[in-house]
């Protein structure tokens, strides 16, 4: 994992997540062509929303990416653009979708990851000096 700290004007943030999506009911439709055209959008989005893929996979059924991003923009923010960019994309390449509609399922899974275990960083704030 990357220990760069992203610095703006007011803040250093190192804010990156596990971000997960998967196809319209679940249905397999992903092959290697639909990954890649998928992993281009991602990163294409990413670059004009300033935040990165530092690393991105998936299977037929759904993607894994590892985002890093700014504390501008909230998971929302990005997993919209990210499933709305991806689906169209992927509608024009007259690849096969799981519904007329829609590639993604309306749901995703997003967990932070990185930084200090949990149990370290409780420890840590315990052990912070508190003024007499």
């Amino acid at each position: 994992m990357s220990s760069h700290l992203r610095k703006g004007r007011q803040s250093v943030t190192d804010l990156k997540i596990h971000l997960v999506c998967v196809t319209k009911y679940r249905r397999p439709v992903l092959s290697a062509e639909g990954l890649e055209l998928i992993e281009k959008s991602f990163r294409e989005v990413a670059m004009k929303m300033d935040f990165q893929i530092l690393e991105f996979n998936g299977e037929e059924d759904h993607v894994h990416a590892l985002i890093e991003y700014p504390p501008k923009l909230s998971v929302s923010q990005i997993v919209n653009a990210l499933k709305g960019v991806s689906s169209r994309r992927y509608g024009k390449a007259a690849l096969p979708k799981p519904h007329e509609e829609s590639l993604w399922s309306p749901s995703y899974f997003a967990a932070s990851v990185g930084g200090a275990l949990l149990e370290v960083l409780k420890e840590y704030m315990r052990n912070q000096k508190k003024p007499s």
